[in-house]
């Protein structure tokens, strides 16, 4: 997965609590066998004013023009603000992969659906628990300015407004901070113990001969 350190961003400000993963990317969606293609139906049921189909030119759909990603100041962010429990509902995969595919690199909120936050971070999408008075701020930063550039610092957990105004701390796993920072899904963990897995390997066939043997003429 795609390494996080810093990033600097524009902010779309979604105004509402309880943002369930069924909203993120709409059950019909689901029946792709590929992880890519999530991106154009994300939010699907706000975004368009018809009924989404897998496959279908998105680009013909009519679009709500009240909903805050078609507006054109926001149309390129890559920083989400909402409200409390972000991504509740359902454990999908997809919720993370459609938020990313669209653009987003990093989703603020005052709390998160536990297995959505999961998900998101094993993905590379990283999720910011703020508290509710900093969101609040955030929302009324942009409320004043309509445009709100935010720089995200992973090393020293921080997130700052571009013009100085506004700063705020967050907390994070060590452990997932260090695999956002190189870049390691939770297959590219394992095979940093490549050597100790064939190791280990090496010596349980050697104490147990008849297991391997068992193994290969079961094949």
């Amino acid at each position: 997965m795609q390494a996080f350190t810093h990033h600097g961003g524009f902010v779309a400000p979604l105004d509402r609590s309880n943002v369930d993963t069924d909203a993120i990317i709409p059950k019909q969606f689901l029946t792709s066998i590929r992880r890519t293609g999530f991106g154009p139906n994300l939010f699907d049921e706000w975004r368009y004013l018809d009924r989404g189909v897998p496959g279908q030119d998105n680009s013909q759909r009519p679009r709500n023009p009240a909903f805050v990603l078609n507006l054109p100041c926001y149309r390129q962010s890559s920083i989400l603000l909402a409200r409390d429990n972000f991504g509740c509902g359902s454990s999908r995969e997809h919720a993370a992969w459609a938020l990313m595919q669209h653009g987003f690199r990093v989703v603020i909120a005052a709390s998160f659906g536990d297995i959505f936050y999961q998900n998101s971070l094993k993905n590379g999408l990283l999720c910011i628990a703020l508290a509710p008075d900093a969101i609040a701020q955030l929302f009324a930063h942009i409320g004043q300015a309509q445009v709100l550039q935010l720089m995200v610092d992973l090393p020293s957990q921080t997130v700052a407004s571009a013009d100085g105004a506004l700063r705020f701390d967050f907390a994070i796993d060590a452990s997932r901070k260090h695999c956002l920072l190189q870049g390691l899904d939770e297959v590219a963990q394992t095979l940093q113990q490549a050597e100790a897995i064939r190791a280990f390997e090496r010596q349980h066939r050697a104490a147990f001969p008849w297991l391997a043997e068992a193994s290969a003429s079961a094949r």
